[in-house]
């Protein structure tokens, strides 16, 4: 990657230290300017190349597979697969360790299908042999969903092992790809996955306003008359695409236009090999900055996604989030609060239009706002490491 430090964002925006939505290129802001008929032939057109092009990104397996763009954030898409690839005599077992793991068990309450759920809390990711041993002993499960990177925690869950074991049972596998397609490496050919998701505003670094699930085209025919949702039917949406090329309900014509922006600027850098090294150098600068000032990581190295990276809150009695939220906010930079139910905490985003450059001023801000503050020292309470060595165990 080039030496030479992205440019800084327009019109003094802060740098958003978040999962998405994050900071994003000037252009693909421009590319909102102009207005789109939904109907028109120029936004039909864009439509095919916003489904060729996403599906051109999952390698060989492209063949096979077809992409459905749904409006609304990711948490709709997530709603749209689960709602029509689970028939509603399904069984789904959902692997949870944070937010969105359980934000799925919960869509699926709504939605009346039944699942099992393993919760690993906030430390650990789901493992291939406990999948298998679930997978053996309850033959009415026919599906598996699995968070890519579970960003409440930053965890990279270990999605190869975990196909593995799905497919060895002869189960299908569901994947919230939502914070990590575009950056990590997702064949879902050689994960035999039935469909996965992710959204506009994350690694591709587009704005939000929707989603889009990539599945199995036999997937997509199959699932015609599963959904629970006139808005949220997979089936219903590709078969109107495929016939007249439009969106069945008004598209987010201005944030599609965004996307097509962001795609040429996704390719230019290199495509999912160059965007993924990009952040993971983001990570890697953010997080060895912030041990140098105290700080510690929730996670053990080879958990840490390069997407974002949760830390403990210093003991020290004169921190606060608030209080160091509004001082790095004030350098700049905006950060995310924690999400964590065991420890107090906050994150910090790698991703959007960022380099290593940005994240040594992060490092600098944090080391800033510490005086600020009078904090002395950024290590976490005892308590929290030892309930971290506890749950790691």
């Amino acid at each position: 990657m080039s030496n030479t430090p992205l440019p800084a964002p327009e019109l003094g925006e802060p740098y958003l230290l978040t999962p998405g939505p994050l900071t994003t290129a000037y252009s693909v802001k421009q590319a909102m300017l102009k207005d789109w008929g939904s109907w028109d032939d120029d936004f039909r057109a864009m439509t095919r190349n916003l489904r060729s092009q996403l599906l051109a990104m999952i390698g060989d397996s492209a063949a096979d597979y077809d992409c459905v763009p749904i409006q609304g954030s990711g948490s709709y898409a997530v709603e749209a697969m689960l709602g029509s690839f689970v028939p509603r005599d399904g069984k789904v077992l959902v692997l949870a360790n944070g937010a969105y793991g359980l934000r799925a068990a919960q869509t699926l309450d709504y939605l009346g299908r039944a699942y099992q759920l393993l919760d690993k809390g906030d430390y650990l990711p789901p493992r291939g042999d406990e999948v298998a041993e679930i997978l053996a002993n309850d033959t009415a499960i026919t599906h598996v969903l699995a968070i890519h990177c579970e960003t409440s925690s930053g965890i990279l869950n270990p999605v190869e092992e975990i196909a593995d074991a799905t497919r060895a049972a002869g189960r299908k596998l569901l994947i919230d790809s939502m914070s990590a397609f575009g950056a990590l490496p997702l064949d879902p050919g050689a994960l035999h996955c039935a469909a996965f998701v992710s959204s506009a505003n994350k690694c591709i670094e587009g704005v939000p306003g929707f989603g889009f699930v990539i599945a199995r085209k036999d997937e997509i025919e199959a699932s015609k008359g599963n959904s629970h949702s006139l808005s949220l039917d997979v089936h219903a949406q590709w078969a109107t695409m495929e016939k007249t090329g439009q969106w069945r309900f008004t598209p987010p014509t201005h944030t599609v236009a965004a996307f097509m922006k962001a795609l040429d600027l996704h390719a230019q850098e290199g495509g999912v090999a160059a965007r993924g090294a990009r952040y993971t150098k983001n990570r890697d600068v953010m997080v060895g900055g912030m041990r140098d000032l105290g700080f510690e990581t929730l996670l053990a190295d080879r958990w840490l996604s390069p997407i974002i990276v949760t830390f403990f809150c210093p003991a020290d009695p004169n921190f606060t989030f608030q209080g160091f939220y509004d001082a790095m906010k004030a350098r700049g930079f905006i950060i995310y609060p924690g999400k964590l139910t065991v420890v107090d905490s906050f994150r910090i985003g790698v991703i959007g239009q960022m380099d290593e450059h940005v994240m040594r001023r992060v490092v600098d801000a944090a080391r800033e706002a510490l005086t600020d503050m009078n904090v002395s020292s950024a290590a976490p309470p005892v308590a929290a490491l030892e309930e971290r060595k506890k749950l790691a165990a």
